[in-house]
């Protein structure tokens, strides 16, 4: 095993322990990165979350959705038990479905600093209204700046059907 090989795996502080602990708060300081070993390529990493919760800010009411992660890393990638123990300390936390979305984008901009990242967010109804707020980001000056203004200008030209889950 190379040096940096297990530097990066000690840093990591989640993957692997048998004691994991549930945060009952918005907890970002619960994401952990890694290195990319080919930060030389540009490639998607894609994570779904089927099971989202945060509550209603104002009623206090649960709010069901499933989250889509996508980025394209630069020197990091986010460790994925991480991110699942992070979505999951949204379970108390009262937001606005938009704020999620963007909350979450920004934590990971700010921990990975990625070239790429859109995060997706599919709400089931409340009050007979779905709402699917979308966010991305785009590294500024660099191709990928394009990419995203190109993303969110057609994010919607074939939005598909409505099912109301």
């Amino acid at each position: 095993m190379e040096n940096n090989d297990k530097r990066t795996r000690e840093d990591l502080t989640l993957l692997g322990n048998k004691k994991t602990s549930y945060s009952q708060e918005y907890a970002p300081e619960m994401l952990e990165k890694f290195s990319n070993r080919h930060p030389e390529n540009d490639y998607f990493v894609k994570f779904n979350c089927p099971e989202f919760t945060s509550l209603c800010p104002i009623t206090g009411q649960p709010d069901f959705a499933e989250i889509t992660i996508s980025y394209v890393p630069d020197q990091f990638l986010v460790e994925s038990k991480s991110l699942k123990l992070y979505l999951f300390s949204y379970r108390n936390y009262g937001e606005f479905h938009e704020d999620c979305v963007n909350r979450i984008m920004k934590d990971l901009i700010k921990l990975l600093e990625p070239k790429y990242i859109e995060v997706l967010g599919r709400f089931l109804p409340r009050g007979g209204i779905s709402i699917d707020p979308y966010a991305n980001y785009g590294k500024p000056c660099t191709r990928w700046e394009d990419v995203a203004w190109t993303r969110l200008a057609n994010h919607d030209l074939n939005p598909g059907s409505v099912d109301n889950r």
